[in-house]
């Protein structure tokens, strides 16, 4: 049994509405989204505006690579947008290759 630990802001359940979670790995965006999904009920991958409120307030919330982390927002079939946790740039990025995952959820 994996117990997954949840990093939540302190003295706040949630960050505008959402709930966010550890680190979950780097990986491909597929094995992303079932990644998020194993977490329970209402887990996902961040939308591409979800995921730059998430890197403006980094800091706040912690535990972050400096790395490109996935949302849930493609471009088109082969792509999705990440973003660099360094420069704040978003991108699409193709989902055959590994970035890292956190998960969100409306709390």
């Amino acid at each position: 049994m994996t117990i997954t630990k949840h990093i939540l802001l302190e003295g706040r359940k949630s960050i505008n509405g959402l709930e966010v979670s550890d680190n979950l790995g780097n990986m491909n965006w597929d094995e992303a989204k079932i990644s998020c999904k194993k977490l329970g009920t209402g887990w996902r991958l961040p939308t591409k505006d979800e995921l730059n409120m998430i890197y403006k307030n980094r800091e706040e919330i912690g535990g972050f690579a400096n790395l490109g982390y996935w949302s849930s927002t493609e471009d088109d079939s082969n792509d999705a947008w990440t973003q660099d946790f360094t420069s704040g740039l978003q991108f699409y990025f193709n989902k055959v290759n590994f970035s890292y995952v956190r998960a969100v959820r409306a709390s």
